[in-house]
């Protein structure tokens, strides 16, 4: 039978045991613009590529924070995006009015995980179109999850998501080793770098298209603390972008 046979609904599986819908989602996914997260001992670093439709509109936002503790970075639908980002909001103030503290990052994960997958087992609905990677810190240090359109979550040590990425991961799997005793900014420089590998020739990160979210822990006397999920934009990750193009002109002298 023809595949448009299968894949009108996400709970029918095609005679291949595949669900043509959730491979729609996943599609969706490859057509964003890529996004890189990597995590070391101290901190989590998530580095975004931005998008804008035509020359008179502005940049997607691809960053979105969730709590003090945690932002997530999206590939695919943005609208998508924001169902999932403003349920990961409440769960997470709910979590702290109940508890008195943060919310731990594989709870929070587990809870979209499951939301996502009953979409795939309800007539009616569809999965979401959007991968995520969520990056965070709680009583266990900091950590970086990928979500897919699936359901399915995974914590990673570092990843990249969305279109031409497999370049950004070959980037992430040569450094692998370096990546858990990096600083803050080293972990940025490595993000971006990464981002950079990903890009066509006639593209190059630009303080308008580039977006950079940092979230950590600190320890100062012996007491430990955490450095809030902070964004940076525009202006703020100049030097960032100075130093990577800075590298890059010294890799090609001494080449």
């Amino acid at each position: 039978m023809f595949r448009n046979n299968y894949d009108n609904d996400s709970v029918t599986f095609s005679p291949q045991g595949r669900i043509f819908q959730i491979e729609y989602a996943a599609e969706a996914v490859k057509q964003g613009s890529v996004v890189v997260g990597i995590a070391s001992k101290t901190h989590a670093v998530l580095c975004a590529v931005k998008r804008n439709a035509e020359e008179l509109s502005s940049y997607q936002k691809k960053l979105f924070n969730i709590d003090e503790h945690a932002g997530i970075a999206i590939a695919g639908l943005t609208s998508d995006a924001r169902v999932l980002s403003n349920f990961m909001k409440q769960q997470c103030l709910s979590h702290r009015l109940t508890y008195g503290r943060a919310m731990p990052l594989r709870s929070l994960v587990g809870m979209i995980g499951d939301k996502a997958q009953i979409n795939t087992q309800m007539y009616g609905k569809r999965p979401y179109g959007v991968g995520l990677l969520i990056a965070g810190v709680d009583e266990t240090g900091p950590h970086l999850f990928e979500f897919q359109p699936s359901g399915m979550t995974e914590e990673m040590a570092a990843f990249a998501i969305g279109a031409r990425s497999q370049m950004a991961r070959t980037y992430l799997e040569r450094h692998l080793k370096t990546f858990p005793d990096c600083t803050r900014e080293e972990l940025v420089q490595h993000g971006l770098r990464a981002l950079r590998e990903s890009l066509s020739q006639d593209k190059e990160l630009t303080i308008d298209n580039t977006s950079v979210g940092v979230v950590g822990v600190k320890t100062e006397d012996g007491k430990r603390s955490v450095e809030q999920f902070k964004l940076f934009d525009e202006i703020e990750v100049k030097v960032w972008l100075d130093n990577v193009g800075e590298s890059q002109e010294g890799m090609e002298v001494d080449g």
